[in-house]
């Protein structure tokens, strides 16, 4: 039986980077997924903001066109095509239609999960308010 003499060298180191590779990609694999999410929950909440915007606009020429609350809501609804309308909740302040200089608040709440490989790190509602005066 022989015995390797430590002093000398590895003839061979095939196969090094497949370890290493395996070692290492699990987590580049999550931080690519982070990511992900991050951008996803980047992008509702920038929907969110717009169509409280848009919901915002519509309410401050109620004055003028007689818009409703309720046409208010369809406003948001429009703005944000791309996310689930039955968890899209909207909430438009009442303002005196009348009285031109009164505020008006929209406010749109959205919920969001971050999920990496099937466990959620991070859950809540985004949250989105826009007041303008009425006109």
């Amino acid at each position: 039986m022989s015995r390797r003499n430590h002093t000398q060298p590895i003839r061979s180191e095939r196969g090094q980077t497949a370890v290493e590779f395996a070692l290492v990609a699990p987590f580049l694999v999550m931080l690519l997924l982070a990511i992900l999410q991050l951008g996803i929950l980047f992008n509702h909440y920038l929907t969110i903001t717009d169509a409280a915007r848009a919901g915002a606009r519509r309410a401050v020429v109620s004055r003028i066109a007689s818009v409703t609350p309720a046409q208010v809501e369809t406003s948001v609804r429009a703005a944000a095509p791309g996310l689930d309308q039955s968890k899209l909740k909207v909430v438009v302040g009442d303002p005196t239609p009348t009285v031109a200089g009164s505020n008006v608040t929209v406010t749109v709440t959205y919920p969001y999960s971050i999920n990496i490989l099937g466990f959620v790190v991070k859950a809540g509602n985004l949250t989105s308010t826009m007041t303008d005066r009425l006109e």
